[in-house]
């Protein structure tokens, strides 16, 4: 049994609903201390009753450097250190790219990248000071291959992908971890409450699958095949091992998805391959 002055100190963001709320659900059963934050702090006080020695609940908009730097400060202050960082909050949007509107992908590019990556710099001297760490990305299916009318959400998450490979190497050498989580639809408010859509007027892009997707939005919404209690469990289990992935795909459509895409883009490698190699310099 893990007593509390053993336990990791988990810092988790948007956790007022979904993946969030589900990992610090069990994180706190589990006898982890954990942080649990949301823009609404009222959202979140519940998952400290019973548990106020080992939970603490802040508001945390990640768009908000001084709540950003109030939150860290805070978690040091009460628990001495933080081991485990999710970077859970995020926002979606759906729209062709012709017609996104540039406000609305700024600021899911403010949530989506900025923000994750605000929160993880303030951690990351708490961390490399202890040498130690873990710090949990969470990216999409959308991060590894793309669909129509979520061009500028892929942009978003292709950018968490990208940075968190870079961070892995750059960390390594002080045993901080990154895993980048990649899940497929689950039932979360994701194409919900937590996203925006921008309608197609132009006539041809109605009549293809831009239209027929953004018709379709929401109508799924509840019946997805993936469980979020379950990725919250995947989620504890990736931390508490002891060699990390660098990936977690999480739901058998990210599975077939990812696979599909990367069986075709090796095919299309090899195929090219003599266009490829031929563009250097004789040896």
């Amino acid at each position: 049994m893990i007593t509390l002055s053993e336990a990791k100190v988990w810092l988790i963001t948007g956790c007022s609903t979904g993946f969030g709320r589900h990992i610090a659900q069990q994180a706190i059963e589990a006898g982890y201390n954990v942080v649990v934050t949301a823009r609404n702090v009222e959202q979140v006080t519940d998952l400290t009753a019973g548990h106020e020695d080992q939970v603490i609940a802040l508001p945390l908009d990640v768009t908000n450097p001084e709540q950003i730097r109030n939150v860290v400060d805070r978690t040091i202050e009460r628990f001495n250190r933080i081991d485990v960082l999710v970077n859970n909050a995020g926002i979606g949007y759906f729209s062709s790219v012709e017609e996104s509107v540039e406000e609305e992908t700024r600021k899911m590019f403010e949530v989506n990248f900025w923000g994750l990556m605000h929160v993880t710099n303030a951690v990351l001297p708490h961390m490399r000071s202890q040498k130690s760490g873990h710090i949990i990305n969470f990216s999409s299916i959308g991060g590894l291959t793309s669909f129509p009318t979520l061009g500028y959400y892929h942009a978003s998450k292709y950018a968490v992908e990208g940075i968190s490979e870079s961070l892995a190497q750059e960390l390594h050498p002080f045993n901080i971890h990154v895993t980048l989580i990649e899940p497929s639809g689950f039932r979360t408010d994701w194409g919900g409450r937590s996203s925006v859509k921008t309608e197609t007027s132009i006539p041809e892009l109605k009549e293809s699958a831009v239209g027929q997707m953004l018709q379709g939005i929401g109508l799924g919404a509840g019946q997805e095949p993936g469980d979020p209690a379950k990725a919250a469990e995947a989620v504890i289990k990736v931390v508490e091992t002891t060699e990390p992935p660098l990936r977690l795909l999480l739901g058998q459509q990210a599975y077939e998805a990812a696979t599909y895409k990367f069986n075709n883009l090796l095919a299309s490698i090899e195929q090219w391959k003599e266009v490829t190699v031929n563009t250097d310099y004789k040896q």
